[in-house]
C-alpha cells in the first residue's frame, strides 16, 4: 500500500500541472472531443464557450466567501481553541488523518460547504500539533470525505428529484427523499464509505523519508494589532464591541426565525455562508478585528475567481453541443437491467471532469437515464442517486471542488492528489458494490 502510494504522490508532484492549467487543458480537450464527436463547427462550439463562461458567476461568489468566511472564523481566538481541543486527540499521524477524514465525512454528509472548511481548518490545527504528519497527506484526508456529499442533506439530485417542477418529473413523479437520501442502501453506502476512507488512511501514512513536512510559515495567523490607548471617534466605533453585538444579535434572529421557518436541516449555501459570516463577526468581538481577518482570508481566494469561468466555459461546450449526452448515450446502449445503475456512475463520474456541478450534470443525465432507466426496469430513484454518486465520485481527482479547501490549506493540487487517487479506487468499489448488490 505505501509503495503504491509513494508511487502516485511521486507521480502528481511531477506531473499534475497547476489547478489553473488544468482547467485549460480540460478546456481544449472538451473543444476537441466537441469537434470531432458531434456536428458542430469551429465558431459553433467557440460560441458555446462563450455563451457559459460567466454561467457559474454567482456560484463563484459563493465559493470566494465561503473561504473567506470559513477561515475568517476559524482564525478567531474561540475556534482556534475548539480545533484546538479536537486535534490534541491523535497522537500520531495516522490517528490524525484518520480523525480528520472522519469528522471531514460527517460534516460533509451534513453539508458540503461546511465540510470543506472543516476539513481544512481541522487539517491545518492538526499539522501544528502532531510531529512528523505530512500536511498533504492529512489535508487530502479531510478533502477526501467529500466522496459523501451528494447522498447527504445537500445532495443536489436528490433534493431536486424532490422539488415539485423538476426536470423529469412528467416521467418520475415526486421522488421523496426517503426513497434517496434516506433509503437504507444509500445510507449504508455513505456509513461504510466514512468509516473505510480513515481505514485508508492509516494504511497509507507516510513515514520516513517519505514525510513532507510542513512549511511553519503556512500555519500562522496573522497577530492582530494593540488597540491604541487613545482613539478617535471613528476607532471607538472601530473597535466597539456595542456594534458588533447589535449586528449578531439582528443576524441570530434571522437564522433563529429561518430555522424555525424551514427546518433545522434546511442548509442551503446561502445559510451556510450566512453562519460562517456572522459568526466570525460575533466570535471576532469587534468590527476592526473582523475587517482584519477578512482581508486576511480573501487572499487564499484567487484560484477560484480566476479558474472558475473556465470551468463554466467547459460546461457551457459539454451541454451546448451535446457532447456530455453522447457520452451518457454510449454507456446506456450496453447496459443491462443490472448494470445500468454501475454504467451511469461511471458516465457520471467521466462527465463531472467537464460538468464539475450537480446541477449541471443533472440537466445533461436527468432527461437521457432516466427514461433509459424506465425502459430496463430500473427504478428513477436509484439512477437518481447513480448519476449523484458519480458526480462526487471523480471529485476526488478533480481540482475544482479542492479548490476552497486547499485556498484555506494553501497548498496546490498536486500535494493531495496521490493520496485522493487511492480513495477514488476504494470508494469506486464501495459505490459500484453498493448499485449492484443493495436492494433498491
Amino acid at each position: 500500500m505505501k509503495a503504491l502510494v509513494r508511487i502516485l504522490v511521486s507521480i502528481m508532484q511531477k506531473y499534475l500541472p497547476d489547478a489553473f492549467l488544468f482547467a485549460v487543458i480540460l478546456t481544449f480537450v472538451s473543444f476537441l472531443g466537441a469537434f470531432a464527436l458531434t456536428d458542430k463547427g469551429v465558431m459553433d462550439i467557440l460560441q458555446a464557450w462563450g455563451d457559459g463562461l460567466w454561467g457559474l458567476l454567482g456560484f463563484s461568489m459563493q465559493m470566494i466567501l465561503i473561504v473567506v468566511t470559513g477561515h475568517t472564523m476559524a482564525i478567531s481566538r474561540p475556534i482556534k481553541k475548539l480545533l484546538a481541543t479536537l486535534a490534541s486527540i491523535p497522537k500520531t499521524p495516522a490517528g490524525a488523518a484518520a480523525l480528520c477524514s472522519f469528522v471531514a465525512g460527517i460534516c460533509f454528509w451534513i453539508n458540503w460547504g461546511f465540510g470543506l472548511i472543516v476539513a481544512a481548518l481541522l487539517a491545518r490545527e492538526l499539522a501544528r500539533r502532531v510531529r512528523g504528519l505530512d500536511y498533504g497527506y492529512v489535508v487530502a484526508s479531510g478533502y477526501t470525505g467529500l466522496v459523501v456529499w451528494h447522498g447527504g442533506l445537500s445532495g443536489s439530485i436528490p433534493l431536486a428529484v424532490a422539488t415539485k417542477g423538476h426536470l423529469v418529473e412528467k416521467l418520475t413523479g415526486i421522488i421523496p427523499t426517503t426513497e434517496t437520501i434516506f433509503t437504507g442502501p444509500n445510507l449504508i453506502i455513505c456509513g461504510v464509505t466514512i468509516l473505510a476512507l480513515p481505514v485508508l488512511f492509516k494504511f497509507m501514512c507516510p513515514t520516513g523519508s517519505d514525510v513532507h513536512v510542513v512549511d511553519p510559515a503556512l500555519l500562522v495567523d496573522p497577530e492582530e494589532p494593540k488597540e491604541p490607548a487613545v482613539k478617535t471617534l471613528a476607532q471607538k466605533l472601530e473597535y466597539s464591541r456595542v456594534v458588533t453585538l447589535v449586528l449578531g444579535l439582528m443576524g441570530v434572529v434571522y437564522l433563529l426565525r429561518y430555522f424555525y421557518v424551514n427546518g433545522a436541516m434546511n442548509l442551503s449555501l446561502n445559510i451556510v455562508i450566512f453562519v460562517f459570516m456572522w459568526a466570525g463577526i460575533i466570535l471576532h468581538g469587534t468590527p476592526i478585528s473582523y475587517v482584519r481577518a477578512v482581508n486576511e482570508a480573501i487572499k487564499g481566494a484567487g484560484g477560484i475567481a480566476v479558474q472558475f469561468p473556465l470551468y463554466s466555459g467547459i460546461q457551457g461546450i459539454m451541454i451546448g453541443t451535446g457532447l456530455a449526452g453522447i457520452v451518457a448515450q454510449w454507456f446506456i446502449s450496453f447496459s443491462t437491467e443490472l448494470t445500468f445503475p454501475l454504467f451511469t456512475f461511471i458516465a457520471g463520474g467521466i462527465i463531472n471532469f467537464f460538468v464539475p456541478s450537480g446541477g449541471g450534470q443533472w440537466v445533461v443525465q436527468g432527461p437521457i437515464n432516466i427514461p433509459a432507466g424506465i425502459e430496463l426496469g430500473v427504478s428513477s430513484a436509484k439512477v437518481a442517486m447513480s448519476i449523484a454518486y458519480g458526480d462526487q465520485w471523480t471529485n476526488l481527482i478533480q481540482p475544482f471542488w479542492a479548490l476552497p479547501l486547499l485556498g484555506i490549506a494553501k497548498l496546490g493540487a498536486k500535494d493531495i492528489m496521490g493520496y485522493c487517487a487511492m480513495a477514488l479506487v476504494l470508494t469506486g468499489v464501495i459505490y459500484g458494490a453498493g448499485l449492484l448488490f443493495l436492494p433498491w
